[in-house]
C-alpha cells in the first residue's frame, strides 16, 4: 500500500485491502440500513479488515456534508488555576453523552489571546461556546459577532442574561455570609479580610455578604485590617497577595484572631505569611478560604472554605449550550437562563475558636518563675 497523503486510513484503503467496492465498505462501516442487504460473511470481513488497518470514520468529512462540527469551544481564563479544572471536567461529562467534542483553549489571563480564540471559534464553526470568565471578559465586541452568527454561548462566573446570554454562577453574597457567620459563631470578633480584585464579578457580592452578617452580629470590621488583591495575573498572584497581606496585618500591630480570604489560594498564602511570622494556624489565628479547590483539601492544615460546586457548574453550562443548540436546530426561540448555585461551608482544620488567654494566671506564672 502506497503512502497516504493524509496519513489516515481511508475507506478506499479498506476497500482495496478486502477487495470490495468503496460504496459497499461505506455502507457496512456506517451501519446504514442497506448494510442488512450485504452478506453477513462480507460484513464481518470488512469490519475485521477495518480493525486490522486501524480505520476510524472521518468526522471532518462528515461535518462538511452535514454542516455540523459537533464541537463546543471552551475558553478558560487560566488552566493553571485549580478553579478551572473541576469545571472543565463537568463540561466534558455533560458533552460526552451527546457526542460533542470540547475544544479547550487556555487564554492565560490575556485579553488579546482571549479575543484571538473567539475569532478562531467563529472560523472553525464551533456549534457553541462556553466561557469560564474572569476579569478579562469585559463585554468584548466579539461577543456581538458570536450572537450575530447564532452561536449559543454560556458564561460561567458572570451574569449576562441581560444580553440574552445564559449564565452560571455561585451565589457569592450567600457565600460571604456563610464565611463570616462561621467565624463569628466560633467566637471571633477581630477579623482581617482580604478582598478579591475589584474587576472580578465575585468580589463585591462576597464583601456585601460578609458585611451584612458582621453588622447583624454587632461585629465591626476594622478598615485597617481590610486589604484588596490587585488584578490576578496568574493564580500565584493570589497566593503571594495572601502572604504579603498577612504580614501587613501583623505589621499594623492591631489584634486579630481570624483572616477571611477571597479564595483558597489567597488563604493558603495567608497561612504561609502567618506561619513565617511565628503565628500558628489555627491555634493563634484562624484562616478561611473560598472555592474548595484541591490544594485546600491537601494542605496542612486542611483549609476551611466555602465550596463552590464547580463540577456541577460545568455540567449546567454543558446542558445549557446543548439546549440552545437543539432549540436552534428546531427553529424555536431559546431564552437565556440564569443558574445560580448555592455554596456550602466545608469545615476543616484551619479554623477554631479563638484562644482566651488567662492574663491573671499568666502573671502568676511569671511571678513564680
Amino acid at each position: 500500500m502506497g503512502q497516504r497523503r493524509s496519513g489516515h486510513v481511508t475507506l478506499l484503503d479498506v476497500a482495496r485491502a478486502c477487495g470490495f467496492s468503496v460504496s459497499t465498505v461505506s455502507i457496512v462501516l456506517s451501519e446504514a440500513p442497506l448494510s442488512q442487504n450485504v452478506a453477513a460473511s462480507t460484513r464481518e470481513q470488512i469490519r475485521t479488515m477495518a480493525q486490522q488497518l486501524g480505520y476510524h470514520p472521518d468526522a471532518y468529512a462528515r461535518s462538511l456534508r452535514s454542516r455540523r462540527s459537533q464541537t463546543i469551544a471552551v475558553l478558560a481564563y487560566d488552566l493553571s488555576d485549580p478553579f478551572c479544572i473541576p469545571i472543565v471536567r463537568g463540561i466534558q461529562a455533560g458533552l460526552h453523552p451527546a457526542g460533542y467534542l470540547p475544544l479547550l483553549m487556555d487564554t492565560q489571563t490575556q485579553r488579546r489571546l482571549f479575543d484571538t480564540y473567539l475569532k478562531m471559534v467563529l472560523e472553525r464553526r464551533a456549534e457553541g461556546v462556553i466561557v469560564i470568565a474572569s476579569w478579562i471578559f469585559e463585554e468584548t465586541n466579539l461577543l456581538a459577532d458570536i450572537e450575530k452568527n447564532h452561536v449559543p454561548i454560556v458564561i460561567l462566573g458572570r451574569d449576562l442574561t441581560g444580553r440574552n446570554v445564559s449564565s452560571v454562577l455561585v451565589d457569592n453574597e450567600a457565600g460571604g455570609m456563610l464565611a463570616m457567620r462561621h467565624l463569628i459563631d466560633l467566637g471571633h470578633r477581630r477579623i482581617g479580610v482580604i478582598r478579591g480584585p475589584q474587576e472580578l464579578f465575585d468580589s463585591e457580592p462576597r464583601w456585601v455578604g460578609l458585611q451584612k452578617v458582621a453588622a447583624e452580629a454587632g461585629v465591626r470590621i476594622d478598615p485597617r485590617l481590610v486589604f484588596q488583591l490587585p488584578n490576578l495575573v496568574d493564580p500565584m498572584s493570589g497566593f503571594e497577595g495572601g502572604l504579603n497581606f498577612a504580614k501587613q496585618m501583623l505589621a499594623t500591630g492591631l489584634p486579630f484572631t481570624a483572616v477571611l480570604a477571597f479564595d483558597d489560594l489567597t488563604a493558603l498564602g495567608a497561612v504561609r505569611g502567618l506561619t513565617d511570622s511565628g503565628v500558628r494556624v489555627p491555634a493563634d489565628c484562624s484562616v478561611l478560604g473560598f472555592d474548595d479547590v484541591l490544594p485546600a483539601v491537601v494542605a496542612t492544615p486542611g483549609m476551611t472554605t466555602i465550596r463552590q460546586p464547580l463540577k456541577e457548574m460545568g455540567l449546567l453550562a454543558a446542558e445549557g449550550v446543548l439546549k440552545a443548540i437543539q432549540a436552534r436546530e428546531k427553529g424555536t426561540r431559546f431564552a437565556a437562563e440564569l443558574h445560580t448555585v448555592m455554596p456550602e461551608l466545608i469545615v476543616r482544620m484551619s479554623t477554631a475558636r479563638p484562644v482566651i488567654r488567662n492574663r491573671k494566671r499568666s502573671a502568676e506564672t511569671r511571678e513564680e518563675g
